[in-house]
């Protein structure tokens, strides 16, 4: 997708930000972003700015003087009209030919891509993301985009002609449909490409959306629904209703004016959500869940390769991904060079405000996440051993932020908690186990099913773990990232198990035909 001479993509891959253009591209769009902190920023329904119930003041976690904006609380009104105008405007939005809605959606693209610096500048300062992860992030989503809309012209608009009995007077297709509405709630840790990829596919296929995004991702689903709004998708075809996940979220997960949903979260919420939606009637719920992913490192891997990987998975954006690495299985007799690595590699990690381009490790979103983290930490020393970090850091620059040591433990029994819950914090796990097949099954004794990752440069380990692992992410000698780092077109993103509830992946080219439902044409003469 670059043009030759262009700067090359940024992506989870990316090992360094060495480049000196886009450096000062990012710090020139930072200095922007800064004056315009603090502005209040309105919900956006059928067009029209709403100030809401009432307003929530938005803190980054880099700093708590930090305010990144004044952001409405919609009501549950709010919400019903949103959901009402959706549905008025729908079956005009869905009567367009494919061909101008992709076209749309990928102008949509474009503008994310010319406001690349700008979104990932603000992203850094809502999330505490670094500026690779950020800028990473922002490109995903353009790309999200880009790919759902290629896949479904590959798949001819999901039109296709079907066989007959012999009776050439006979035509039959199969076609698919839109549903009607959508609700989409997205989360915090991938604010921009987890509000724009669903709503994209949901828009592409001629349903209409309504937004939730997670408190702390506010100013990006704004930033999104500015990016739809000069891209020309039309007013009353999305909504931004922001608010409280107790009022907002939890009328528009159980509304029963809409026709399908789409949810990124924890297992617990979204199994609440997937076991309600449908009280009345079978609709599409879409429901991505976390991830306790781990990795397994055998005695024939490249230890280097693996304990990079590792690093990069359990603390890239703080351990804050769904993918997060956060347990690992090593064979006895590497066991100990094995975390001597991790250790080595951790240890040197720059903690600090992510927007300097020196920090590699921003801080957690909330004082929520400190609290997980030190009561991990807390376990970890009672039942086994700290190898690495564990503090909170609190001292100068760190004194108004929410900052914590990326932490390598083990030493703990392999029903310990700590291999069992989703923590959503840099720390990870470490469990020697006497051959690959104890660490498969260790693996997969977990309720869910995100990624998994191995090291082992024995081809007949690796078609044993891809064979047998129940995950819906795998990765063989990754040193991007044992068990992170999936991309639109290159790695499809979905989860076995308690992690996912469709079977179907986001990034992947079953992702629009899940917000299209099929019917049956037999045409006579």
């Amino acid at each position: 997708m670059s043009q030759p001479g262009a700067r090359p993509k940024i992506t989870y891959a990316t090992l360094r930000a060495d480049d000196e253009g886009l450096n000062a591209a990012f710090e020139e769009a930072l200095a922007l972003v800064r004056g315009r902190l603090g502005a209040f920023h309105a919900n956006r329904i059928d067009g029209a700015a709403r100030s809401g119930a009432d307003e929530h003041l938005l803190r980054s976690p880099i700093d708590r003087e930090i305010v990144v904006g004044r952001f409405a609380n919609g009501s549950v009104r709010d919400l019903e009209e949103a959901i009402a105008v959706a549905r008025a405007a729908q079956p005009a939005w869905a009567a367009r030919p494919w061909t101008e809605r992709a076209a749309l959606l990928r102008a949509a693209a474009e503008r994310i891509s010319e406001r690349l610096m700008e979104l990932s500048a603000w992203m850094a300062i809502e999330v505490g993301k670094n500026r690779i992860e950020a800028l990473g992030e922002v490109e995903e989503a353009a790309d999200l985009i880009r790919y759902y809309v290629r896949i479904a012209e590959e798949n001819r608009w999901y039109e296709h002609p079907m066989g007959n009995l012999g009776d050439s007077a006979t035509r039959t297709r199969s076609i698919l449909r839109p549903y009607g509405v959508f609700g989409v709630i997205s989360p915090f840790n991938f604010p921009l490409a987890l509000s724009a990829g669903p709503a994209a596919a949901a828009l592409l296929a001629g349903n209409t959306v309504v937004l939730k995004p997670a408190r702390q991702g506010a100013m990006s689903a704004v930033l999104l629904a500015e990016v739809f709004r000069e891209a020309g998708i039309p007013d009353g075809v999305f909504h931004l209703v922001m608010g409280e996940g107790e009022t907002v979220g939890a009328a528009l997960a159980g509304s029963d004016a809409i026709d399908g949903i789409v949810f990124t979260g924890s297992y617990e919420v979204g199994m609440g959500l997937y076991r309600s939606f449908s009280h009345r009637w079978p609709r599409p719920c879409i429901v991505e869940m976390g991830g306790k992913n781990p990795a397994i490192v055998t005695r024939h891997a490249d230890l280097d390769e693996a304990a990079e990987g590792i690093v990069r998975s359990a603390f890239g954006f703080g351990g804050q991904k769904c993918s997060a690495n956060s347990r690992v299985y090593v064979e006895r007799a590497v066991h100990d060079e094995l975390v001597q690595r991790i250790v080595a590699r951790t240890e040197p990690l720059t903690i600090g405000d992510p927007t300097l381009r020196a920090s590699w490790l921003g801080p957690v979103v909330d004082e929520r996440a400190v609290a997980r983290h030190q009561a991990a930490v807390a376990d970890a020393r009672r039942d086994g051993t700290v190898f690495v970090g564990g503090e909170r850091l609190t001292d100068g620059p760190f004194a108004r932020g929410s900052y914590v040591e990326p932490t390598v433990v083990g030493g703990l029994p392999a029903d310990h908690r700590l291999f069992r819950d989703e923590l959503f914090v840099p720390f990870t796990a470490v469990h020697a186990v006497d051959s690959l097949d104890a660490a498969l099954g260790l693996a997969n004794a977990s309720g869910l099913g995100l990624t998994a990752g191995i090291f082992s440069r024995d081809a007949g380990e690796v078609e044993r773990f891809l064979s047998r692992i129940e995950a819906g992410v795998c990765y063989v000698n990754r040193r991007a990232g044992a068990t992170t780092g999936a991309w639109p077109g290159i790695q499809s993103f979905g989860g076995w198990k308690g992690s996912g509830s469709t079977g179907k992946s986001a990034l992947g080219m079953y992702y629009v035909a899940q917000f299209l439902r099929e019917q049956s044409h037999t045409i006579v003469g």
